[in-house]
């Protein structure tokens, strides 16, 4: 009998070269294949997206689009961070007061840190908790981005970069 993995577990980046303490170390789990969790949920686009009212589609309020673009956005990391030979996982503080979604580790243990977004805009509370990292963690931080919906790359002044996930796909 053939098994499917809907969910995958992000184990959580507990590092070994800093003093970061009181990580949460339980993994969160992702959707192995968001597009395959949409078609079983019945969420086709129009589910997902409102163009009622502009004629342009639109985010329906909710959290399955949100969930399903972060799975989406954390398979499209992994494909590259395994040919990096790189891990991909989270970070989360005990008191849930710093979250990061995803954090790419090379083996030198120094890290990518990467927040996910379903906004066309990226404001400072988007990026609170890459800065804090930052600031905890200094040069074992190769670059901090988020990874949005918007249509262009560009470097904010406080030198976080962000990213449409459009150039994450093929």
């Amino acid at each position: 009998m053939a098994v499917a993995w809907l969910l995958e577990p992000v184990d959580a980046w507990l590092p070994t070269r800093n003093r970061l303490n009181r990580l949460a170390s339980a993994p969160k789990h992702q959707l192995a294949d968001p597009a395959l969790a949409a078609a079983l949920l019945g969420a086709d686009a129009s589910a997902l997206l409102d163009g009622a009212v502009t004629g342009r589609p639109r985010i329906r309020d909710g959290v399955l689009l949100g969930q399903l673009f972060e799975a989406l956005v954390t398979l499209d990391l992994r494909v590259y961070a395994q040919a990096a030979e790189a891990s991909v996982r989270h970070l989360r503080t005990k008191n849930g007061d710093h979250e990061v979604d995803l954090i790419v580790e090379r083996a030198d243990q120094r890290v990518l840190a990467v927040e996910v977004k379903l906004a066309p805009f990226v404001s400072d509370a988007d990026v609170k908790h890459l800065l804090w990292l930052r600031n905890q963690i200094g040069d074992d931080l190769l670059d901090a981005m988020v990874i949005y919906t918007g249509s262009e790359a560009y470097r904010r002044p406080d030198g976080i970069a962000v990213v449409p996930a459009a150039l994450l796909g093929p």
